[in-house]
């Protein structure tokens, strides 16, 4: 092994897969792989999709001349797996297991691990997955709701909140693991969360309509409304659930989740747009104060990533509010493969210790 390593990187989606080759910290190719949904829809289960999309990779990475024997470690989003604490994983058959399975949700993020361990096993390569989306820090008093029944679990945009912690820490010159840091990811969904020296101890639960709303999120809202809803007899089960990750928030009062036509109608003069933009603003600045409280005021700084970071109203709406905490910095859009790329390279290069994946959860609740 030479002293550039190369990592190639699969992140599969629900209708695309993406693939990306790594040098080092450099990305030498990209592809967003899509995948026509009359296509998808022919696999009776996400795991009958592995064959498909793994020759749908090889295609491409063949017409670009990518020789996967030079690659030095393949690296996958995990998916399916038990609560887990965050870092690098060498891919086992514990941990394939659980993702064929989809042990804990059925998403084609689970394929991701399958994909990487295939083509290692192909060349004699290491295989992982990096910060998936099972990731659970929380301690224990995050867990806690007012129904006994009822618990909170992790459920945040862990990949690129621990990549984006990791770069902060990076860029002032210190280690994630002696920051507090408040990491608020805005895209298609939200999850503000508390980084207390390396570990991710609270937040929204942004899978289940938890926290701000967001672009197609509901986030939270008076339970006694929701309850009515759910018994009006004007909704399916199916369609109240859809609120809260696919046709609520942004989308159920403008009827577009793009942030972009968004500002269009803003600037057009529509003022509810611009009352629901800054709606769902005020709620993720109170997130952020939220999460404040939960490190006890002591706060390195404040990040804001993901796509919708870019708004430039949106960074100095929250940056105006907020900053009185500590400083606001911006680092908008996705970090996701070179977080897959560079969780591979740490432990390659003996930054970081590869964990191994037991199969038991880190939490299995209250005693």
């Amino acid at each position: 092994m030479g002293d550039e390593l190369k990592i190639l990187t699969i992140n599969p989606g629900s209708t695309s897969t993406k693939v990306a080759l790594f040098q080092d910290a450099e990305e030498l190719f990209s592809a967003n792989i899509a995948h026509e949904a009359g296509v998808l829809k022919t696999f009776p289960e996400i795991n009958d999709q592995f064959d498909y999309r793994r020759e749908t990779i090889l295609k491409v990475l063949r017409e670009h001349e990518i020789d996967l024997r030079e690659v030095d470690a393949f690296s996958g989003r995990g998916g399916g797996l038990v609560a887990l604490e965050g870092g690098t994983y060498e891919i086992n058959e514990k941990l394939l297991e659980h993702a064929r399975a989809g042990f804990t949700i059925k998403h084609p993020a689970m394929l991701g691990s399958q994909l990487a361990h295939s083509f290692a096993t192909l060349y004699g390569k290491p295989a992982f997955v990096v910060n998936p989306p099972d990731v659970d820090e929380f301690q224990l008093l995050a867990r806690v709701t007012g129904l006994k029944n009822v618990t909170r679990e992790s459920r945040v945009h862990a990949l690129n909140q621990k990549e984006i912690g990791l770069r902060y820490a990076q860029s002032i010159g210190k280690n994630y693991e002696n920051l507090n840091l408040i990491i608020a990811h805005i895209g298609g969904g939200v999850s503000v969360t508390a980084h207390r020296r390396g570990k991710m101890v609270d937040s929204n639960d942004v899978a289940n309509g938890d926290g701000p709303m967001a672009p197609t999120r509901c986030g939270s809202i008076p339970v006694h409304s929701i309850v009515k809803m759910c018994f009006s007899g004007e909704y399916t089960e199916k369609e109240m659930l859809d609120k809260t990750t696919k046709t609520g928030g942004l989308v159920d009062h403008l009827n577009t989740a793009d942030v972009l036509s968004i500002v269009k109608m803003i600037e057009a003069g529509d003022s509810y747009a611009e009352l629901i933009f800054d709606g769902m603003i005020y709620q993720i600045v109170k997130a952020v104060g939220s999460m404040a409280t939960v490190l006890k005021g002591d706060v390195d700084g404040i990040i804001l990533t993901g796509g919708i970071s870019y708004n430039e109203h949106l960074v100095e709406e929250i940056t105006a509010a907020v900053s009185f905490i500590a400083k606001v910095t911006a680092m908008p859009g996705e970090f996701e493969m070179e977080a897959l790329a560079s969780g591979a390279i740490r432990v390659l290069t003996g930054v970081e210790k590869p964990l191994s994946y037991t199969g038991i959860p880190v939490w299995q609740g209250f005693e």
